[in-house]
């Protein structure tokens, strides 16, 4: 078990261009900057859709959720909450998906099982 976060990047041209963030570790106060400063240089680098890759998380504090929703909200344009989904979730293990499920992240942020049916989900605005 890693304590820390590692992040590694890559970008996949679908339907659209999706970044995505390959997260390993831990997922929590001590690292919760370390994500957002990549999502907003990746965002200040012109993506718009955001994959977080999390089969490789150890553990997902409530800083590492609200470092979730902060990067959600950050994708998101004003108007678009509901219309158009911009950040996604997958290969989330059994104890991370049960973490987001009962804390209603679901709801908002779409998982999904493979990182190849979350990019395939992405749509051209």
């Amino acid at each position: 078990m890693e304590v820390g976060l590692k992040i590694t990047s890559e970008e996949i041209q679908g339907k659209v261009p999706v970044t995505v963030f390959h997260l390993r570790g831990w997922l929590d106060a001590h690292s919760e900057e370390q994500l957002l400063a990549a999502a907003r240089d990746a965002y200040d680098g012109g993506s718009r859709h955001l994959l977080l890759d999390l089969a490789d998380m150890d553990t997902l504090t409530s800083a590492g959720m609200r470092a979730i929703q902060k990067v959600y909200k950050m994708f998101s344009p004003a108007g678009e909450h509901s219309e158009v989904e911009r950040v996604k979730i997958c290969n989330a293990p059994p104890q991370i998906y049960h973490i987001l499920g009962v804390t209603g992240f679901l709801q908002n942020i779409p998982n999904y099982e493979s990182m190849q049916a979350a990019l395939d989900s992405f749509e051209n605005i």
